[in-house]
């Protein structure tokens, strides 16, 4: 009795030996082999990443607890903030009401920088208008203002504040020029 204990203890660890080795062999060679990955012909489909592969086979595989749990983990992990997205719900009431209070208290987009565009001018004014221009826009001369009024229509100046926008309109609409704020 003794004695088959033994003979199945040894035979055992012989069979593990080679399982050991044999499980070895092909990963040794299985290494090798990945490290020389031929190129992928032009226009065909790129063959997935292994290692990304199995990892979205192994969370595939997670029940939905083991999944928030992976995501606290990784929000952890990565310093990602905590956010909250609350479910869309079809039913209107209540959720759409709160939807229009939330609309209502979010403060309006207020615009900061205009745009004025001197749409057209009157003929009859044009040389005041011509002399207007120069005196408004920095580093004009009278030549330049000249081609300047008659592009119109042409922005005038971009990006400024409300006030100044609205004393340019008023300058330039007393010369003999129709112009628009956007």
């Amino acid at each position: 009795m003794q004695i088959t204990r033994i003979v199945l203890r040894q035979l055992r660890r012989s069979i593990n030996v080679q399982r050991q080795y044999s499980a070895a062999a092909p990963a040794a060679t299985a290494a090798a082999t990945e490290k020389l990955v031929p190129p992928v012909p032009e226009g065909a489909p790129k063959p997935p990443n292994v290692k990304l592969d199995s990892i979205v086979n192994n969370i595939a595989a997670l029940n939905l607890l083991e999944v928030a749990e992976l995501s606290t983990l990784l929000k952890q992990k990565l310093n990602l903030p905590e956010t909250a997205f609350a479910p869309q719900i079809a039913v209107g009431g209540p959720v759409r009401a709160a939807a229009e209070d939330e609309e209502e208290a979010a403060p309006k987009k207020v615009q900061t920088s205009f745009k004025v565009k001197m749409v057209k001018f009157d003929e009859k004014q044009k040389v005041a208008l011509i002399k207007e221009v120069k005196n408004l826009l920095e580093g004009m001369n009278l030549v330049q203002a000249k081609k300047f009024v008659e592009s119109a229509p042409t922005v005038v100046k971009e990006d400024i504040p409300k006030d100044e926008a609205e004393k340019l309109k008023e300058a330039l609409t007393k010369a003999g020029a129709v112009i628009e704020i956007e």
